[in-house]
């Protein structure tokens, strides 16, 4: 039984009510990856799992889960509330009763039950491993305080809720319709605007700072993910954070969450205003740029560096150099020598066609190069070699 709002969306009566975490799976149906619902899609294990991790995040948020009720559900209205506020008896799903389904949060609902599944079987094996017996002290000090711990967990999640709202629909062809219209309706959130406001990543922590930089002081569009011919902004909000990435990472920008919980958000925009004072200094069309001579859309049409792709390979190489202690002095200076060969369109006579390493990521007349990873990876690796060469 839950505290219950009544309300109606699309001529449907809604039920919304609070669910601990833990009692979740008591009352709508597990997803099986391996066996599809006629009237949901397939659950993707993987992206369960990942949920069920993140719930182990003491800030976790996550939206109410839209299920339909066929007819198990019962509400008693509260005195004087009109109707609106009550209590909603929900049938659990071995009660033989319940007749909910889900139409939004299948991976939700797995994601729970793999967690409490996961902490459930860590503690039994803590156990059977006690009674087990002849452990020495300072491992069964170890186990007892893992098992606090799991424990702890336990309760937290017993304690914590999420929304539900549950749906009065009979009719099992409009409760398809249910899902599709969600997903139809569904707005993912870009990627500029995740950069923007996703701050379990240090590139996405950084990006207020980095944007400050004179190169990019308003040239950053923190909506958009692709910039056209004609954008008026030089870059996109996950544009600078990929930067930073390539910066401190190199060109794939990964790294282990180890390694990157130990870098300070102060060092990381050190690093990179330290990379983009480097490319503004070495490229006479970035410094135009910068003081406001030379708009991104003029610099689109003239040179290799309007592009996001040269940008990155330019923040992987100087990556790669200051891992091999070469200076900021040195790798401008080095630069330099390359600014006369980042016009565009590119030429058949291009040091980017003449190189076999290159030749492959530069098509001819292009004002980019190839973006895919691999293409933007031989780039780096060729420009670094330069460098050695020279």
């Amino acid at each position: 039984m839950y505290l219950a709002q009544r309300s109606i969306q699309g001529g449907r009566e809604v039920y919304s009510i609070r669910v601990p975490l833990t009692d979740l799976t008591g009352i709508l149906i597990v997803p099986n990856p391996d066996d599809v619902d006629e009237d949901n899609r397939r659950v993707n294990e993987r992206h369960a799992q990942d949920f069920g991790a993140y719930l182990r995040n003491p800030r976790w948020v996550a939206p109410a889960l839209l299920v339909r009720d066929a007819g198990g559900c019962t509400f008693e209205p509260m005195p004087g509330s009109n109707g609106k506020v009550g209590y909603l008896t929900v049938p659990w799903t071995d009660s033989g009763l319940s007749m909910i389904l889900t139409i939004d949060g299948q991976h939700r609902v797995l994601g729970v039950d793999l967690e409490i599944k996961r902490i459930a079987s860590a503690i039994l094996a803590i156990d059977r491993a006690l009674a087990k017996g002849g452990l020495k002290d300072d491992r069964i000090a170890k186990y007892e305080q893992e098992k606090v711990a799991l424990l702890a967990e336990m309760n937290r999640l017993k304690e914590e809720s999420i929304g539900v709202d549950i749906y009065l629909e009979k009719d099992g062809a409009l409760a398809r319709q249910m899902f599709v219209d969600v997903a139809d309706n569904a707005r993912g959130i870009s990627a500029a605007v995740r950069s923007r406001f996703d701050s379990s990543k240090v590139a996405n922590r950084t990006l207020d700072q980095v944007t400050k930089h004179a190169l990019l002081k308003g040239r950053v569009d923190m909506e958009q993910d692709r910039m056209t011919r004609t954008s008026m902004h030089l870059i996109g909000a996950k544009h600078v954070a990929d930067l930073t990435r390539g910066v401190m990472f190199g060109i794939t920008g990964r790294t282990s969450k180890a390694k990157e919980a130990a870098l300070e958000d102060r060092e990381v925009v050190a690093t990179v205003l330290d990379f983009l004072d480097c490319i503004t200094d070495a490229f006479p069309d970035l410094a135009a740029v910068a003081e406001g001579d030379l708009t991104p859309q003029e610099l689109r049409g003239r040179s290799l560096l309007g592009s996001v792709g040269m940008l990155r390979v330019l923040a992987a190489v100087y990556r790669n150099l200051r891992a091999e202690n070469v200076d900021t002095a040195a790798i401008t200076a080095y630069f330099r020598t390359l600014a006369p060969s980042m016009g565009a369109p590119v030429e058949e006579v291009s040091i980017w066609r003449k190189d076999s390493k290159t030749s492959p990521s530069f098509e001819e007349d292009a004002y980019a190069p190839v973006m895919r990873q691999q293409n933007l990876g031989y780039i780096v690796e060729a420009v670094t070699a330069w460098y050695k060469k020279r």
